[in-house]
């Protein structure tokens, strides 16, 4: 089995004016999915990341405040999972929660260096 990161990417919740009932339930759509890949042995950790944030970047290590205005899309936050492969992984995000938000998952492999 392979470690894979699966990132969340799309519109903040806020940006798109969710009420609280619809944040609610939006949040026990995910929760039942973690649940799931709980469940079936794949999820190995993950978290929410907040909206706001800071970059450094440079020679010179300058530091700006988020939200970037070239970033197209939010990391919303990340799970790592155990799979056999990246198709494994697609398999197992076909019932992401925010697709129909237009949310989409980035699956990379998990490299791991020998010391």
């Amino acid at each position: 089995m392979k470690d894979f990161m699966m990132i969340f990417l799309g519109p903040s919740y806020e940006e798109l004016g969710l009420s609280p009932e619809q944040m609610q339930e939006r949040m026990g759509k995910w929760f039942a999915w973690s649940e799931k890949m709980g469940r079936a042995g794949y999820l190995k950790g993950g978290n929410a990341l907040v909206p706001v944030s800071k970059r450094v970047t440079g020679p010179d290590r300058v530091v700006s405040d988020g939200p970037f205005v070239e970033a197209k899309e939010m990391i919303g936050g990340y799970y790592i999972v155990s799979a056999e492969s990246a198709d494994a992984v697609v398999k197992i995000a076909e019932d992401f929660p925010d697709y129909d938000l237009d949310g989409a998952v980035e699956i990379r492999e998990v490299i791991v260096f020998e010391q």
